[in-house]
């Protein structure tokens, strides 16, 4: 039996439209028998608008310059227990403007903020995101890193990981590796590895049936017994990861005990060095429900145990109670071997990582006085400089095994070829498959909640590290076909340095190794460990590809640059016509005193007048005002363009990044 509820929506700026939705009997009657006198309370906020979010990207700039640049600034409302979350209207579309395609924020559903703002990330951690598809959370954990240390995102299923691959480029991240891979095979290789680690489980969804109806059929085959198993492997895999001293944050969207409680009292059970760290209860949060576990776990616990009591130290977000959708996160911290993690003062993680951060003018956050910097016990790593940064030996060489190659490749720069061509490449095997339109990042408000866990049998379009094949990541030539059969060699690497020196700006000093897959390369962030045997995304910084005469610049490298640092810049408005004609992937007619050429001799950017020649930045020679230019909206990139002299503006942008 299924019941119709008729929910307010804000669909349209003349005011709110109507909109019904179909709840299955059974969980009606699951909720009654849980909420009791609340679930009259529970069932009214299913007649009341959704709350929609956007996350603006410290990696981009800050809460204060987006306020003032961004068209709705005056009408967003802080979300509180989220830095740089805010409240929105859906009839401003957020996911319509040029803002959006520079990676300035991330749409994001506001209960779906708390996980990783509970995780408490530092610049210099070394960071899992194990169920991270589509990719919401990872660019949070991201912007908290600050570019410095690491971030592993990974989603098992193949097709996920291409939108989670698309958000972490788009928001700009430097520093991240995408994995597509099972838990077991990344606990093999990053055992006791993580200072952070966040699983955001699959889940029966529960908790986003307001959010979008069709997680009610997702709830109806996918039964909370079979959830709950895969999120009991997923959690055994994740401690393994996690360093002694480090923090496990545990959430999902849903409401059921089974999936939520009880799976955090099995962990604590099987694992005597695990414990809940409290979260602080604001903002209409409500405790987590140990008397909500079943009589036949609890008597498998241990007798006069604290486990089940320390329960209640997790958090549900309830739709009645807050203002977001349904949510449950638990926060746990593995012991250090030997002796007891120093607690904080106050050892509540809400009042610990939260609640320190109040609001300023504009809605920027303060810092409150005496924020901890205390780390809580986490180990010290041997490998981190004075201030807890990684330290990377100069000139650094890893071999790296060949790896099968995912060649997502869109169009203008980013060479197509069918799906499923496999060619063979000086011993790397390449998946190419075409970037096509489809392959567009997620639209505004897609729900985060995963889908089946389950292994995907074909995984054509990854690279895959085979043992025993080593190869040095730099220095080996790679062979490829030149004109009249000839054999050319192209050191990808170096055709990457090249390119760097003469078209950006300071790329000698950015962190991280050049590796090579094949003619694609990558700036990988230091102190990984090897990836042999693992099904590989994006091995890092993914900054484009040497073809057989030039390097190719990638959309990546656009999107996570700034404006000052790409020797040529074309500075377009985000409200002009030429901004949204470059989005659609038009060529554009472009006065050369509109270019901007960055002259590193004098340290300055100026306008030219299209016959200007400047030293490259790395003072070496001459360029002229002509090749890659990094078009900007608002002096955010969006892409690069390729200017010949005649006054017409190829455009670079590919297919799959274009404005439909």
């Amino acid at each position: 039996m299924m019941v119709s509820i008729l929910l307010l929506s804000e669909g349209s700026a003349e005011g709110v439209s109507n909109v019904s939705i179909t709840l299955p009997q059974s969980f009606l009657d699951k909720m009654q028998g849980l909420l009791d006198h609340e679930y009259e309370a529970f069932m009214a906020s299913y007649e009341q608008p959704r709350k929609y979010g956007l996350r603006v990207n410290g990696l981009k700039l800050s809460e204060g310059e987006f306020l003032k640049l961004s068209p709705w600034g005056d009408r967003l409302v802080p979300i509180p227990w989220a830095s740089g979350g805010y409240y929105y209207v859906d009839s401003d579309r957020p996911g319509k403007h040029p803002h959006y395609h520079a990676g300035l924020y991330y749409i994001q559903e506001p209960s779906a903020m708390v996980p990783a703002e509970l995780l408490d990330v530092r610049p210099g951690d070394r960071v899992l995101d194990l169920c991270a598809a589509p990719g919401g959370k990872s660019t949070q954990l991201a912007a908290k890193l600050q570019g410095k240390g690491v971030l592993v995102t990974n989603d098992n299923a193949r097709e996920r990981t291409k939108a989670l691959a698309k958000n972490i480029e788009l928001a700009g991240i430097r520093n991240a590796v995408v994995l597509n891979e099972e838990p077991a095979a990344l606990a093999k290789v990053f055992e006791g590895w993580f200072d952070r680690v966040l699983v955001d489980a699959p889940c029966s969804g529960e908790g986003m049936f307001r959010k979008d109806e069709s997680m009610i059929g997702e709830w109806e085959r996918h039964s909370v017994s079979r959830c709950s198993a895969m999120q009991r492997d997923i959690m055994k895999h994740a401690y393994r990861m996690l360093a002694p001293g480090g923090t496990l944050v545990y959430s999902t969207c849903t409401f059921s005990p089974e999936e939520n409680e009880a799976q955090i009292a099995e962990l604590l059970a099987a694992y005597q060095d695990l414990e809940v760290v409290p979260v602080a209860l604001a903002h209409g949060w409500a405790p987590g429900r140990p008397d909500w576990i079943g009589s036949d776990l609890v008597a498998t616990l241990p007798a006069g145990s604290e486990l089940i009591n320390s329960l209640s130290g997790t958090v549900r977000l309830w739709p009645h109670l807050t203002g977001g959708e349904g949510h449950y996160a638990a926060v746990l911290r593995k012991r250090m071997l030997g002796g007891v993690v120093e607690k904080d003062a106050d050892n509540d993680v809400g009042k610990g990582s939260l609640e320190r951060v109040g609001r300023g003018s504009k809605g920027e956050r303060t810092e409150q006085a005496g924020r901890g910097e205390q780390r809580n016990g986490v180990r010290a790593d041997a490998e981190r400089g004075s201030k807890g940064e990684r330290t990377e030996q100069a000139g650094r060489v890893e071999r790296r095994s060949d790896m099968r190659v995912d060649a997502e490749r869109g169009s203008k720069g980013e060479r197509t070829e069918q799906t499923g061509r496999v060619e063979r490449r000086n011993g790397v095997r390449v998946d190419a498959e075409r970037g096509s339109k489809g392959e567009r990042t997620e639209q505004a408000g897609r729900v985060e909640r995963r889908g089946d866990m389950r292994a995907d049998a074909e995984r054509g379009s990854v690279m895959r590290a085979e043992a025993g094949r080593g190869r040095k990541a730099r220095g080996d030539g790679l062979k490829r076909a030149s004109g009249g059969g000839a054999a050319g060699v192209v050191d990808a690497v170096e055709a990457w340095r090249r390119f760097a020196a003469e078209r950006l700006v300071g790329a000698e000093r950015w962190s991280g190794e050049p590796v090579a897959y094949g003619s694609r390369v990558y700036l990988q962030p230091p102190g990984l460990p090897r990836l042999d045997g693992l099904r590989v995304v994006r091995a890092g910084w993914f900054v484009g590809e040497a073809g057989t005469h030039r390097f190719e610049p990638s959309q990546a490298l656009a999107m996570g640059l700034r404006c000052g640092e790409a020797a040529l810049t074309l500075r377009l408005r985000a409200d002009e016509e030429a901004t949204l004609r470059y989005l659609k992937g038009e060529t554009l007619h472009v006065d050369a005193s509109r270019l901007v050429l960055q002259d590193a001799s004098e340290s300055r950017t100026a306008p030219h007048d299209g016959d200007m020649r400047a030293l490259a930045p790395d003072g070496t020679k001459e360029i002229a005002a002509k090749g890659y230019v990094l078009v900007c909206a608002d002096d955010c990139p969006i892409g690069w363009g390729k200017y010949g002299g005649d006054g017409l503006l190829k455009n670079e942008l590919p297919a799959g990044w274009r404005w439909m």
